[in-house]
């Protein structure tokens, strides 16, 4: 009969990945676009959702597949549903965004920022895992780290980085009690 292709490997995949990552990328930038210049503060609540969910996509792109269920729990899940309850019970909500004094500086922060990751992003030397330079000892740690991406997380966030871990909830819980606390003089 022929050649049997099999989908998924080879020029096949990479050409679904490329595809994937630009459909992604694009809708995510739209996305992050619409949420600042849109007027409609419900709308920008739900770009914002499209957004989150571009950058689990990116995720799962890089085989993060742990952060990006992280991501979609908790930021599309729980923090933007608390943003569209705030604007649900916000008074005001026709009138939307209002102009401010602030544009002109927003931007021309922006603009510095872009310049900065534009420099960076020029002036690293990335390396890749099909890269001839690595020993082969590298390549199937990296490999390994790929395979199994919670363990090594896991491993990672309670050995090497514990006290950073350690900050984290500790600020979570002061905002928690701050939470609580402005809430209860009101």
């Amino acid at each position: 009969m022929g050649e049997e292709v099999i989908l998924g490997g080879g020029v096949e995949q990479a050409l679904i990945t490329d595809i994937a990552f630009w459909v992604i990328a694009l809708s995510t930038i739209v996305a992050a676009l619409a949420v600042v210049l849109v007027k409609d503060l419900f709308r920008a609540a739900l770009f914002l959702i499209m957004a989150f969910l571009g950058v689990a996509g990116m995720f799962v792109l890089l085989r993060a597949e742990f952060l990006a269920v992280v991501q979609v729990i908790i930021y599309v899940g729980a923090i933007s549903v608390l943003i569209i309850f705030a604007i649900m019970m916000t008074r005001d909500v026709k009138r939307g965004n209002q102009a401010n004094r602030f544009q002109i500086s927003a931007a021309l922060i922006a603009g510095i920022f872009l310049l900065m990751t534009a420099f960076v992003v020029y002036n690293t030397s990335w390396n890749h895992l099909n890269d001839s330079n690595l020993p082969t000892k590298t390549l199937v740690a990296l490999g390994e780290i790929y395979a199994n991406t919670l363990p090594t997380l896991a491993d990672l966030l309670l050995r090497d980085f514990v006290l950073a871990f350690e900050a984290a909830s500790v600020l979570l819980l002061a905002a928690i009690i701050g939470a609580l606390v402005l809430i209860r003089e009101s």
